[in-house]
């Protein structure tokens, strides 16, 4: 089975949880007939990519100060070579955070998130089409930053977290982690 193939039978039993999800569902669905689709060079209307959002045992969230983007936001990147999105999570969380014990909470896909990035670097604004995971790591004192991705990392509250990230897509998860006592 193809990298396309097992999204795509992961996303035909995804439900999303309100009109949006579900619109960004489709709209996934829609860009696996696409080739390109994983490519960091395929623009129109973008690629996926992959986010990782990390608890503890403590009932806190991992967050990262993205240095390009100016603002709090959970690990994340792009899915490369032939990585499945799970293992792009994974490997972007690890990166990100220092964190090598993660491991994949709950049944897979957490959430779905379409999401305009702005021009740089030479590339286009194009979309990230975000397939999301919740990951639990059992050493939240080992977090290590990586200067190159981040000008902070910190652990928070979800209370804390949702008011440094604001947009209902970081709503959404943070309302899922929140009701489904991922901790």
């Amino acid at each position: 089975m193809t990298r396309q193939e097992r999204l795509l039978a992961e996303l035909e039993t995804y439900s999303g949880v309100d009109d949006a999800e579900e619109r960004n569902r489709l709209a996934m669905v829609k860009l696996l007939t696409k080739p390109g689709a994983f490519s960091r060079a395929h623009f129109i209307p973008g690629h996926f990519t992959a986010s990782c959002y990390i608890v503890d045992g403590e009932g806190r969230l991992l967050l990262h100060h993205h240095r390009r983007l100016d603002r709090w936001l959970q690990m994340g990147g792009h899915v490369e070579a032939d990585e499945l999105p799970h293992d792009a999570a994974l490997r972007e969380g690890a990166e990100e955070s220092g964190l090598n014990d993660l491991a994949i909470l709950g049944d897979g896909i957490f959430d779905l998130d379409v999401h305009t990035i702005p021009a740089a670097k030479g590339e286009p604004d194009h979309d990230h089409f975000d397939v999301r995971y919740v990951a639990r790591t059992r050493a939240p004192h080992a977090i290590a930053i990586d200067r190159g991705e981040s000008n902070e990392l910190a652990w928070f509250t979800l209370d804390r977290a949702a008011e440094l990230m604001p947009g209902p897509e970081s709503q959404r998860v943070i309302r899922k982690i929140r009701e489904r006592s991922l901790f």
